[in-house]
């Protein structure tokens, strides 16, 4: 098959068409003739694509939209091309993937949350419809290389492991020939746990090394382009770039964090007004607009402890830094493309944040996730911030930004990421280039767009049709629409009127000018009453951009109006029932969805890596014991049987010195260790490590038991332990403790068993204490993972 406009692609694959000439004897008769095989290629034309997704990014961040980040790849790509004002996302990580991948609204395609939180109703459930095909599928099938590289968060939890199934991992469910990158919400910078493909592999170094996971990922994306071009040159690709940047942890070398150095002391008040400002001389405001009244529950920066100004300056200090990190690795790969000589030929999508900046650092920032989403927040005083201030950004930490900086970051707009009401929580900086395809330069386009947008954009800018079906499955048509018709000028026709907004109880309606929006509940907070006490909002954003003149009480026919659009949108687009649940949601029997790991024991066996905490039985507010059949060679034995977690929180059983550990890491505060004073003599053991809980509630010590067999080798207290999470990305690993360590008795590299791991069993006691946990800090922490 080839680029000949005969080819009927609206069905996929295209089909073989059977050989109907005449069939010869012998093939060197006269009249043996068979047409030449040709190879699939798009229809003439069509551009590479390369669709650049940054995390967690507000409108008011990059100096490209006025913030005050440099960004200065950013801006080279809006040189060659086109600034979109108002361009929208879905508030939340996992949405807004699903919308952009596929075309269709979040909830069409399943994923009205983050998959921790998932469903068995159809808006919720995490699972993309096969009549739902994603873009990169439509593209591979019409001739286009594929690759994804970053990150992932559309995996269903129980599919997440390294054994699949796959349908709905990038490669090959979705469609990437080759990926990446990592599974879920965030991963460690420094020590990432990623996935080659679906098979899981270290990275190359460690931080001493000069290893960061936002340069490997660009480096793996410039090689895999290069040998496209080398291997396919006629071939176009489509390429997703999707960094961790700038999701939490907010990692990054010390040297561009210090780049900013000074830049924000005058704190996050000030910093909006001068962004406000900056906004209005770029343009991408209007002169008339108002800058919104800081969102309630924040504090101003006169309010925060003085005595913190300096750590507080020193967390925005490093976002920034790494924001412009991210940008550098960016034009690295724009640099690549150049080099090609394949830049001008390319449809590129720079999409600065996946939703608005992150209000779930606390209201004063941590140096590690894990004392928010452990509810342990109390460690974390005043004094231990500014003890620690030096760490955040290092791999010593698994920092975030305090809440008005995530405001600031959502200049000039309202509220902030999760808040799918206000355009804080949606409206995302937008940059399009196609020097072949596009005209206009540096240029701004004020048209209403949204993520579902951009897959559509792609087919038409590519000549190639919606499919009607794919692999056999009739197909639901896109919900976006194109954007080309707004690439010649900026006073085309808007052509996207009407959108409909949710997550978690947040929500609105845009059409024609106009937005009802319904905040129920704060992004640092559970909610709190019922769907029909939420308050109403109502706003002309043709006359008020930044939605800061509420009229709802001087328009009540407008507002009932709209209100009864966004249900008819909300019925259309499997939003209903909306979904506020918290506790319950994380209850797979609850929620309706399977459960990967169940039952009360597990075994492993060596060699098993990179198990996310949903592969492997639940250990934490319960007794358990953890037993290995471990043989010892004449020359003695060494390193990690199994460890789960790494430095801000886990635990590890381990030989050191010959001897039996158990060590219990409390977020790198403290480290309880038992021990065994005896030497394991050479052959097989069963060594068994026992954990008795001492209940009474959550997060509670207990008394650890080692054994040899039937023999005690020690005993030893585990003053408290962690009540929800032992870590965010960092994974179980049996025979190795890969990612960051859990004891400082080993380190990152060189901690693999010496001797031989026939298995390891995990039995857990019935004394499950997960009843006791408060359904509203449940939900903060399902938030905490997006």
């Amino acid at each position: 098959m080839s680029s000949k406009p005969d080819v009927q692609r609206s069905t996929l694959p295209i089909p073989d068409l059977a050989y109907t000439g005449t069939v010869t004897y012998d093939a060197t008769d006269p009249d043996t003739h068979y047409p030449p095989i040709e190879r699939l290629l798009p229809p003439e034309g069509a551009p590479n694509v390369l669709v650049v997704l940054i995390d967690d990014t507000g409108f008011g961040a990059s100096s490209a939209f006025g913030g005050p980040v440099h960004t200065p790849n950013f801006e080279r790509v809006a040189a060659q091309g086109l600034k979109y004002t108002r361009f929208h996302t879905t508030a939340l990580c996992s949405p807004t993937r699903a919308a952009l991948l596929s075309g269709r609204n979040h909830h069409t395609v399943g994923m009205g949350g983050i998959t921790e939180i998932a469903t068995s109703a159809p808006g919720y459930s995490s699972l993309r419809p096969n009549n739902c095909a994603p873009l990169a599928e439509t593209l591979k099938l019409n001739g286009y290389s594929t690759a994804q590289f970053g990150k992932c968060h559309e995996v269903p939890v129980w599919e997440s492991s390294p054994v699949g199934p796959f349908d709905h991992w990038p490669h090959p469910g979705g469609g990437f020939e080759y990926f990446y990158g990592f599974i879920g919400g965030e991963t460690n910078q420094w020590y990432p746990a990623i996935y080659e493909n679906t098979s899981p592999i270290e990275p190359w170094g460690t931080p001493e090394e000069g290893y960061h996971f936002m340069a490997d990922m660009t480096q793996k994306a410039i090689d895999w382009t290069k040998q496209q071009k080398a291997l396919a040159p006629d071939k176009p690709f489509f390429t997703y770039f999707a960094p961790g940047a700038t999701h939490a942890p907010h990692h990054v070398p010390a040297e561009w964090a210090d780049k900013y150095a000074g830049k924000f002391d005058q704190g996050w008040d000030a910093v909006r007004e001068e962004t406000f400002a900056r906004q209005k001389a770029l343009g991408v405001i209007p002169e008339n607009a108002v800058l919104t009244e800081r969102s309630p529950g924040i504090p101003a920066w006169d309010e925060m402890n003085p005595d913190l100004h300096p750590v507080l300056a020193r967390e925005m200090e490093v976002y920034a830094g790494y924001l412009e990190y991210a940008d550098h690795y960016v034009g690295e790969l724009l640099d690549a493309l150049e080099e090609l000589d394949v830049l001008d030929d390319t449809l590129v999508y720079v999409i600065i944040g996946d939703n608005g900046a992150s209000a779930e650092g606390t209201m004063k920032g941590t140096t590690n996730e894990a004392f928010t989403i452990n509810h342990m927040n109390e460690l974390e005083d005043d004094a231990y911030l500014i003890e620690h201030q030096d760490d955040l950004g290092t791999p010593r930490s698994y920092n975030h930004y305090a809440i008005g900086w995530a405001h600031a970051m959502d200049t000039p707009y309202q509220w902030t990421k999760q808040v799918a009401s206000h355009w804080g929580g949606t409206r995302n900086g937008t940059i399009v280039s196609w020097p072949n395809g596009i005209e206009a330069r540096g240029e701004i386009r004020n048209q209403f767009a949204h993520v579902i947008d951009v897959a559509p954009t792609v087919l038409a800018a590519a000549g190639i049709p919606e499919p009607a079906t794919v692999h056999g499955v009739t197909q639901r048509p896109y919900e976006g629409t194109p954007m080309n018709s707004t690439f010649p000028s900026a006073d085309a026709e808007e052509v996207h009127t009407t959108q409909y907004f949710e997550m978690l109880g947040n929500r609105a309606i845009f059409h024609k000018g106009w937005t009802a929006v319904a905040k129920h509940k704060d992004p640092w907070l559970g909610s709190d009453h019922g769907l029909d006490d939420d308050v109403w909002e109502l706003y002309n954003v043709e006359e008020d951009w930044t939605q800061s003149n509420d009229l709802a009480a001087k328009e009540p026919a407008k507002l009932a109006e709209l209100q009864r659009l966004f249900l008819i949108q909300a019925a259309r687009f499997n939003v209903l029932p909306m979904d506020i649940r918290s506790a319950e949601r994380f209850n797979e029997e609850i929620a309706g969805r399977p459960a990967l790991v169940k039952g009360t024991s597990q075994t492993l066996y060596s060699g098993m890596k990179r198990l996310s905490e949903n592969s492997v039985i639940n250990i934490k507010n319960k007794s358990f014991t953890v037993t290995a059949k471990v043989t010892i060679p004449v020359s003695g034995a060494g390193g990690v049987i199994i460890a789960q977690g790494g430095s801000y929180g886990g635990w590890s059983t381990y030989l050191h010195e010959g001897a039996l550990r158990f060590a219990y890491n409390i977020m790198g505060i403290e480290t309880d260790y038992t021990t065994s004073e005896a030497v394991l003599e050479p052959g097989v053991h069963e060594l068994r490590v026992h954990f008795a809980y001492d209940g009474g509630g959550l997060g509670k010590g207990g008394t650890v038991t080692l054994s040899d067999g039937e023999t005690k080798l020690g005993e030893g207290r585990v003053n408290r332990t962690l009540p929800f999470f032992f870590s965010m990305d960092e994974t179980v690993d049996v025979g190795a403790d890969v990612a960051s360590p859990v004891s400082a008795d080993y380190t990152a590299t060189g901690n693999a068993f010496t001797g031989k791991i026939s298995w390891v069993r995990i039995d857990v006691g019935d004394d499950d204490h997960d009843h006791l946990i408060d359904p509203a800090h449940r939900m903060q922490i399902a938030m905490t993972r997006q």
